[in-house]
């Protein structure tokens, strides 16, 4: 029996605050909803996921979608959990953020099926950039009371340190959005964040004190990081879905370290998985907690769907590299930032590259000109002894020259020194 998209939403952790009713909103009809992104950034990170996961259940239940992209609010500034306000941004920047932030979207949604639930993308500057602050103080401003603005956690947070008006005005500017994407597109729901509920229930005020109408609201759990504090893109340590800004295998690796109880959180949270599955990957984790299996399942699926099946494919090869899982193929097939993303932290020695000419042998190479090895008789001897590996391939011959074909990417070669010990080889001009 199918539950219901409200149920669903709730069991997958998705629900933190709704209006009532909205559960039989969803039964009885097809809803157009909407979830806000200002253009604070340049890329969007997992923080912001989780709305998106939000707009994305509701597409794949036959609810049309709506994108905000904030021109105008990016320009005011949301105060809600921060103690000092932003910087304001040149219009050019707000614009390029804005077009890294679209495109970001469409990995997710689907814009141009011209099926009812096709996605909408709007920018709210296309209704405030003409509007003049008297117009807006005298249609929008007189139906708020002030007490009822102050009353909001993001103002009271903020007035002991300080709030100028331009931020103060910010829940106005956001919930008039909601009465415009109302009033042209016949949306009823808004989603975001736990920390939006404030902005959120303002947009449903405006809509019952200015049109009569009603409409309802949902936010979501945050996502925090290992501080405890959120993710927001003008904040330091954040992961984000721009690969030039974390790569796709660091990417992969905050999924793959986290805690037991995060992995097993999130899993319904950022992973369309059946929740007969998770139950499943939940009830295999927990009897062998170490092999990680949750984790591995998490970062696979969201580091898949955000940066495609090679990236991940790179990442997954990355990230096995230092505990014998990858294969000489593997390794060499693998991007050279990736690789040394993967090494981090693992002693680098540069040598001349002159040493493949000079017929060079490698127990000279590991001992006298990398000092990996002390000495040549016990470079020697762990050869011997079958505790070299040079890119993943045993080193069994104690007279063996280095060559150009030894070489990944031209200039690297990975020693493994007995089972644990890695070490970087750079061959240099």
């Amino acid at each position: 029996m199918n539950k219901g998209l409200f149920l669903s939403l709730q069991e997958r952790g998705l629900v933190q605050d709704f209006v009532p009713g909205l559960d039989e909103l969803l039964n009885r009809q097809k809803v157009s909803v909407y979830a806000g992104f200002d253009p604070t950034a340049d890329s969007l990170h997992i923080g912001n996921l989780v709305p998106i996961m939000l707009l994305v259940h509701f597409q794949q239940a036959g609810h049309r979608p709506i994108a905000l992209v904030g021109g105008a609010t990016g320009r005011v500034g949301d105060p809600t959990g921060r103690s000092a306000e932003r910087s304001v941004m040149p219009l050019e920047q707000i614009e390029h953020h804005i077009a890294c932030q679209k495109a970001q979207l469409r990995q997710f949604l689907d814009f141009d099926s011209g099926r009812p639930s096709a996605a909408l993308m709007v920018n709210n500057n296309d209704w405030f950039g003409s509007w003049g602050f008297l117009d807006f103080i005298a249609d929008v401003g007189k139906h708020v009371p002030i007490n009822y603005m102050l009353a909001k956690d993001s103002v009271k947070l903020r007035l002991e340190n300080g709030m100028s008006f331009m931020e103060f005005c910010y829940q106005l500017v956001q919930g008039y959005d909601f009465v415009h994407l109302y009033k042209h597109h016949d949306c009823l729901v808004q989603v975001g964040g736990s920390d939006q509920w404030g902005n959120i229930t303002t947009g449903t005020e405006l809509i019952r004190r200015m049109t009569g109408g009603e409409a309802w609201a949902l936010t979501a759990p945050l996502t925090k990081k290992a501080d405890g504090s959120k993710f927001g893109k003008s904040e330091g340590g954040n992961v984000w879905l721009d690969p030039l800004k974390t790569s796709p295998y660091h990417f992969y690796q905050f999924w793959l370290n986290i805690s037991d109880e995060d992995a097993l959180r999130y899993l319904p949270v950022y992973t369309l998985l059946p929740m007969e599955e998770i139950a499943a990957i939940a009830l295999e984790h927990a009897q062998a907690p170490h092999k990680r299996l949750a984790q591995r399942r998490l970062a696979e699926d969201v580091t898949g769907r955000v940066h495609g099946a090679v990236a991940l494919g790179q990442a997954q090869a990355a990230s096995d590299l230092l505990f014998g899982k990858v294969s000489r193929e593997q390794m060499m097939a693998l991007e050279e930032n990736v690789l040394l993303q993967a090494l981090d932290g693992v002693p680098v020695h540069t040598v001349s590259r002159s040493l493949l000419s000079e017929a060079c042998d490698w127990v000279q190479i590991l001992s006298d000109h990398s000092g990996i090895f002390s000495s040549r008789s016990e470079a020697r001897t762990m050869i011997t002894g079958g505790g070299v590996s040079l890119n993943k391939e045993k080193c069994e011959d104690v007279h063996a020259q280095a060559s150009e074909k030894d070489l990944f990417a031209g200039r690297l070669v990975l020693v493994q020194k007995g089972k644990k010990n890695y070490h970087l080889l750079i061959f240099s001009n």
